[in-house]
């Protein structure tokens, strides 16, 4: 959770709202078939609902107040998977930082499946 302070009062942002706001990012980007999740017992990696996108997402929170995330992703077959992942990362911190006016660190993005 964040908690950012200012005059007024203070804002706190749960995990969920900051890996919905990246996994919606992420997915909004072009050859993205979604976020992708373990089954229970390290099974076989499954593309997740709209409604569960954050599963995708892990959040670090760092000692400087910014976050650090990693994705996990799905892709399109036959797409230039590194030009997609840099347009992940640029795309997911934006948005985010917009969102919140968290600093995003660093965007990992692990390329888990390849669909056709």
């Amino acid at each position: 959770m964040v908690n950012i302070a200012n005059d007024i009062g203070r804002i706190c942002i749960t995990n969920e709202v900051v890996s919905n706001l990246a996994g919606d990012a992420a997915t909004s980007c072009f050859g993205v078939k979604g976020m992708v999740g373990r089954s229970q017992g390290s099974g076989p990696f499954q593309l997740l609902r709209r409604e569960s996108m954050s599963k995708g997402v892990e959040v670090h929170y760092n000692e400087d107040d910014s976050v650090s995330l990693e994705l996990h992703i799905g892709v399109d077959q036959g797409i230039n998977i590194s030009a997609a992942c840099r347009s992940i990362i640029k795309e997911v911190r934006y948005k985010l930082q917009m969102a919140t006016g968290i600093p995003v660190r660093s965007v990992d993005v692990y390329v888990d499946t390849i669909l056709g």
